[in-house]
């Protein structure tokens, strides 16, 4: 199984953390190669699992996505194509260490340590994509000790679902069981020892666990 994961892909996002992008509009972002990053295996919670925040990496961000599951062999796969590669969907936390992704990116260095470490990559319940009628214009959100702390929709977007799987699999072959994380809309904030964690896609919980 391999994990992708989608960077700057909703523009007020781009604008929070201050990204070369604050300066473009959405519809110059879109002209713009999607920003692909993988994650180890090992990244993978599920099941409603806690999450151990390693308080040696710094502070540590919640980023909630919308994450598709693949469900069929694929490579360079036509955009028009790309919605038989994938079944369900589902809420997901890419977790990130934000001071070593500062550091990482003022060094030049890959973002793999503070993206891609043990339990990064918390996953929800899966739910059939045909339960919604678009599969960009899916509501979602994040709610922490009882409050809402993010949301956005799969139409705020700047490179579909479609065009994500069409670009990468034109590097990368697809399988059955691969996940997408398709970036997160503007919200992200810190976790902390003690918290709770649910997530909704279009009300209905599909995630819940805490941080110890």
């Amino acid at each position: 199984m391999k994990i992708f994961a989608v960077g700057m892909n909703y523009a007020l996002h781009n604008k929070e953390i201050k990204t070369a992008l604050l300066q473009q509009s959405a519809s110059d972002s879109a002209e713009r190669n999607p920003v692909i990053f993988t994650k180890a295996d090992s990244a993978l919670l599920k099941d409603g699992k806690p999450f151990f925040l390693p308080e040696f990496m710094g502070q540590v961000d919640y980023e909630t996505e919308l994450v598709v599951r693949i469900c069929r062999l694929g490579k360079s796969i036509p955009e028009r194509f790309a919605h038989r590669y994938y079944d369900a969907v589902t809420v997901g936390i890419d977790f990130t260490a934000r001071e070593l992704q500062k550091k990482l990116r003022d060094e030049g260095q890959p973002w793999e340590i503070c993206k891609g470490f043990d339990g990064s990559a918390v996953i929800g319940e899966f739910v059939e994509k045909e339960k919604f009628l678009d599969i960009q214009g899916i509501h979602f959100n994040l709610d922490i000790d009882g409050s809402t702390v993010q949301e956005g929709c799969s139409s705020e977007m700047i490179h579909t679902v479609d065009h994500l799987i069409a670009y990468i699999s034109q590097y990368f072959t697809l399988k059955t069981g691969d996940l997408l994380y398709t970036g997160t809309p503007a919200g992200v904030g810190p976790v902390s020892i003690g918290n709770h964690l649910e997530g909704y896609i279009e009300g209905r919980k599909v995630l819940d666990f805490h941080v110890k």
